[in-house]
């Protein structure tokens, strides 16, 4: 019997580290999410995917339902940018979105002087492009939310609390972008080249000139494409300050840099570098943006450092059981019987 009673125990200490105290709490978020967007009629695959993909975590065992803590971060992100769409133009008016002005400060700080005529690197690049510049800047924006989950999952592996700082970092990060956005909205350099200082809110999202030509390669060769699915989706055509494409991998280098090894450490600092680059030759956005971006990346991870320390600090309270049967057994572990065996 006492064989028994202690695998009863273990049996339940298992379902309680599996289960949350309710059962959807891990997946309720997401499956209100994609009520909410079946109800505007822009329920998607990937909706379902996050429901089907969260479950599986939550209920697979306590390793995949850490590590489910740790990407869920992430989801809330796609959740949250969907759900911006439809107040993206909320207390926006033209006088208040910065665009020329912007370029304008751009000249001053990295323009340069060609032919005579002063020219931001953008203008440049919208006159003198190639096809391989073309495919080889879209790689980091076709894989920047793969780099993101790589990330967590490898801090998963090697610092469960890096993992963590990273995953809420994301979200802290991106909820800072998203305020900044109404806050300080401003137009991408190819809106400029498409518009010039006029502000038109009802401008839709676009995938800019060079990835557009991305995409008719894929379109002739494989048959499909890509960028202009993804920025037809975008939130906001006036959310190019800070840019969030350029803080994602600064956010990988400074909170993997302690857990990665000299190649990944490399690896990071050069996919950021080559994002920044790319945000520029796409036409998509200021080095200012890409700069800006960077800072939010640095300062949020300083902070949720200094937050984390603060935590680690503070004595953990002595832990309470709360298990009947576990109460009821003495300290040498034989189960307490009711005297009548």
């Amino acid at each position: 019997m006492s064989a028994l009673g202690g695998a009863a125990r273990k049996f339940r200490a298992h379902v309680r580290s599996l289960w949350p105290r309710s059962v959807l709490a891990p997946v309720a978020p997401f499956v209100l999410f994609a009520l909410y967007q079946g109800f505007r009629s822009e329920l998607r695959v990937e909706h379902v995917l996050m429901i089907v993909v969260a479950a599986v975590l939550a209920y697979t065992g306590p390793r995949t339902k850490e590590l489910l803590l740790g990407l869920y971060p992430l989801a809330l992100v796609a959740v949250f940018y969907d759900a911006m769409r439809p107040i993206q133009k909320v207390g926006l008016t033209p006088e208040r979105v910065h665009l020329c002005d912007l370029r304008n400060l751009e000249l001053g700080l990295f323009g340069m002087n060609v032919g005579g005529q002063r020219m931001t690197p953008h203008d440049w690049f919208y006159l003198h492009h190639t096809p391989a510049l073309d495919v080889f800047s879209s790689i980091p924006y076709a894989t920047f939310l793969a780099a993101c989950v790589a990330c967590c999952i490898y801090l998963y592996i090697h610092d469960r609390q890096a993992m963590r700082r990273f995953s809420w970092g994301f979200l802290v990060l991106n909820v800072l972008a998203f305020l900044t956005y109404h806050l300080v909205p401003a137009g991408p350099p190819w809106y400029f080249h498409a518009h010039g200082c006029t502000v038109d809110l009802a401008t839709r999202a676009t995938e800019g000139p060079a990835l557009e030509r991305v995409d008719l390669m894929l379109e002739h060769r494989l048959g499909i494409t890509f960028f202009h699915g993804m920025y037809a989706r975008a939130s906001s055509v006036f959310g190019a300050l800070p840019s969030l494409h350029c803080a994602y991998p600064i956010l990988i280098l400074v909170e993997g840099w302690r857990s990665f090894g000299w190649k990944l450490r490399f690896v990071a600092m050069g996919f950021a570098c080559w994002m920044i680059f790319s945000a520029v030759y796409l036409d998509h956005h200021w080095i200012i943006d890409a700069l800006l971006g960077g800072f939010y990346a640095v300062i949020t991870t300083v902070v949720l450092g200094s937050i984390g320390k603060l935590k680690s600090d503070v004595p953990a309270p002595a832990p309470v059981t709360t298990d009947i049967a576990d109460m009821l057994e003495p300290a040498g572990g034989a189960p307490v019987s009711g005297g009548g065996e």
